[in-house]
């Protein structure tokens, strides 16, 4: 019997927790996750620095495959960036957006400013028929890692954006932190359809890769971060109910 893939799930801060339990929840592999704090906010580095961060992940665990589960770190990737198999989160998004809509259809896209200043997600809609509306949510996944899923703070943040996609057939979350806060966005926008890429990026990944076993199951993941164990561990436990752990600091090659 072969041995399980290793993958890494990577972001910068734990809105990929999301991403990797619902990985694990379908596919076997020997998990580890990388909260990458330690350095400024992915959406403030440029694309040579995102590439670096990333050769420098795939360079300190040498991975069969490479999760980027950050739409801002997406944005940089390019062909054999890696030794390893990469993916990212922008073009399972599309392609989720581009089943679940029709031509003419106004779609709501919901991003870091990194993300929805790229342009990727815009091109390809449009290319396809769709129209598009790039809505900056920045604040929102401060709001997702201190653990702030409700309340006056985070409504003052959201209300503006509530009416300005009020009339779109649908709203991609182009960030991943941004599912930790559905069941509020569902009560503000009741009918939207909410278009999350993770779903499309599990789906896509289960076909590829071994299914869950028995003893999967009691495998846990690695939980490592550059920057504050405990904090990181606290935001994941607080914004995905994630009881992963104990996490540990690592440093990465490079």
């Amino acid at each position: 019997m072969s041995a399980l893939p290793r993958v890494v799930v990577m972001d910068w801060g734990i809105g990929g927790v999301d991403t990797l339990q619902r990985l694990q929840a379908r596919v076997g592999a020997e998990w580890l996750y990388l909260s990458d704090s330690g350095q400024p906010p992915y959406g403030l580095l440029d694309d040579a620095a995102l590439q670096a961060r990333i050769r420098a992940v795939a360079a300190t665990f040498a991975p069969d495959l490479l999760v980027v589960a950050c739409n801002a770190a997406s944005a940089a990737l390019v062909p054999n960036l890696c030794a390893c198999r990469l993916v990212g989160v922008i073009e399972p998004g599309i392609a989720l957006t581009l089943r679940q809509t029709a031509p003419g259809d106004l779609v709501g896209l919901l991003g870091g400013r990194r993300t929805i200043e790229a342009g990727l997600h815009a091109r390809a809609l449009e290319a396809a028929g769709r129209r598009t509306r790039g809505l900056v949510a920045q604040p929102l996944s401060a709001h997702v890692e201190a653990g702030r899923l409700a309340g006056p703070e985070l409504d003052a943040d959201l209300l503006p954006l509530e009416a300005a996609l009020a009339d779109c057939d649908a709203v991609l979350l182009a960030c991943t932190h941004y599912p930790a806060l559905l069941p509020r966005l569902a009560e503000l926008l009741p009918a939207m359809r909410w278009l999350d890429p993770v779903e499309e990026l599990v789906e896509q990944l289960a076909t590829g890769l071994p299914a869950l076993g028995e003893d999967d199951v009691r495998r846990p993941p690695r939980m490592m971060t550059t920057g504050d164990a405990q904090a990181s561990e606290l935001a994941a436990k607080l914004a995905f109910g994630a009881a992963f752990g104990p996490w540990e600091r690592v440093v990465l090659r490079g």
